[in-house]
């Protein structure tokens, strides 16, 4: 019997793909690095016009002689400067989030339907965002010297919330989720989730491709609200059983080894820096912008200062913020393989995804701009994996 070659399985199963499709793969994947730059800049000239136009000065200066409070002004302020920027920066995400998309064949939506769930998008989390931002901006007044330390606190907390609110009172909104139907798929989710002590009593298939045609599943929610949700995607591209535990293990393994709440802790640590950083550099910012009016970091006239701020302390953080996700999606990969010892299923469905995430990236790309694994390290990894079971198999 020859023996199992892991490196020889490994481009085995990336050579699925032609040339051509890695090509194109690797060209999208590419791309993807520069609009990380390209949206960092759009984001700072579109915050930077509503800031040099006064208009949030003039709604700030309007709302203080009617009713001079406080929270009043800032949700006025608020508003206004995020209906401003969506306008604004709407050209460039119909070319980076639908155009794009469209034109590398991940997606189907016709433009009006994309549309729709933009406006959809914007009248759910424009009132979330200012919600947030009222939190912070209370804390600027009451705590001006150490708001931000309270308010990453605050970002960490509001993240954990959405997260436990969102698979029922959002995601909803987008996709019709479906109890998955009575059969093997139904038959070994509920099996799996009994075994790592996933609630399974809500297992669903969404209509994923509705808005996108990659490949696949997750497990969002926290107690009461968790559940688990296959893409119908997955089953048009015929994901075997094999697949479906390689996959959904994956996702399981997000939730039992509770990445929620350590991305919750690093995006805290995160947004602490970030939020010193625009407590100590607001004024000499602000005052390189050309911030007229603005009397503060405390003023929500100034908010596209610390939008500013953040966008390019954001981008700077990209290979710190990936590099966090990488971890967990490397570990949710161990999880499944060692509760559901699917080298196979799992390589055969990761190859499904490399039209979107190039195979082969070299070290210094993934760790800059990869918040997964690359494919091939983790097709490898699972074969890997095989070829250490079949190890202990015959030692049996």
């Amino acid at each position: 019997m020859a023996q199992f070659d892991p490196a020889a399985a490994t481009q085995a199963y990336l050579a699925v793909l032609t040339p051509a499709q890695h090509a194109k793969a690797q060209a999208y994947t590419q791309g993807g690095h520069w609009l990380l730059l390209w949206g960092t800049l759009v984001a700072v000239a579109v915050a930077w016009l509503v800031l040099r136009s006064g208009v949030l000065v003039k709604v700030r200066d309007g709302i203080e002689k009617g009713a001079p409070k406080p929270v009043r002004v800032a949700l006025a302020v608020l508003i206004v400067d995020a209906v401003l920027e969506m306008i604004l920066s709407l050209p460039w995400s119909v070319y980076s989030d639908w155009w794009r998309e469209k034109a590398y064949g991940l997606t189907s939506q016709p433009f009006g339907g994309w549309l729709g769930e933009q406006l959809l998008s914007a009248v759910i989390f424009i009132p979330i965002t200012t919600l947030l931002m009222l939190g912070l901006y209370a804390l600027m007044r009451r705590a001006p010297k150490t708001w931000w330390l309270w308010g990453s606190g605050v970002v960490a907390a509001f993240f954990v919330v959405a997260m436990i609110l969102a698979p029922v009172f959002i995601m909803p909104l987008f996709n019709d989720y479906k109890p998955a139907p009575p059969g093997p798929v139904r038959d070994e989710v509920v099996a799996m989730a009994a075994k790592v002590g996933v609630p399974a009593d809500k297992i669903f298939i969404y209509d994923g491709s509705k808005q996108s045609n990659r490949y696949t599943a997750n497990v969002a929610g926290i107690g009461a609200t968790a559940r688990i949700a296959m893409s119908d995607v997955m089953f048009k591209k015929d994901a075997d059983l094999a697949e479906v535990r390689g996959v959904v293990g994956h996702e399981m393994g997000h939730y039992v080894r509770g990445h929620i709440f350590i991305f919750a802790g690093m995006y805290a640590a995160m947004a602490l820096v970030a939020f010193f950083l625009v407590d100590r550099l607001f004024a000499p910012v602000a005052r390189l912008l050309g911030a007229k009016g603005v009397r503060g970091v405390a003023d929500p006239a100034g908010f596209p200062v610390i939008g500013i701020m953040l966008a390019v302390l954001g981008l700077l953080a990209t290979p710190l913020q990936v590099s966090i996700t990488r971890i967990g999606e490397s570990d949710a990969d161990t999880f499944s393989l060692e509760n559901f010892n699917e080298p196979d299923g799992l390589a055969k469905a990761l190859v499904k995804t490399i039209e979107y995430r190039a195979a082969t990236p070299s070290k210094l790309e993934e760790i800059l701009f990869y918040d997964h694994p690359s494919v091939g390290g983790r097709v490898r990894k699972a074969m890997d994996w095989k070829a250490a079971q079949m190890q202990v198999d015959a030692v049996k």
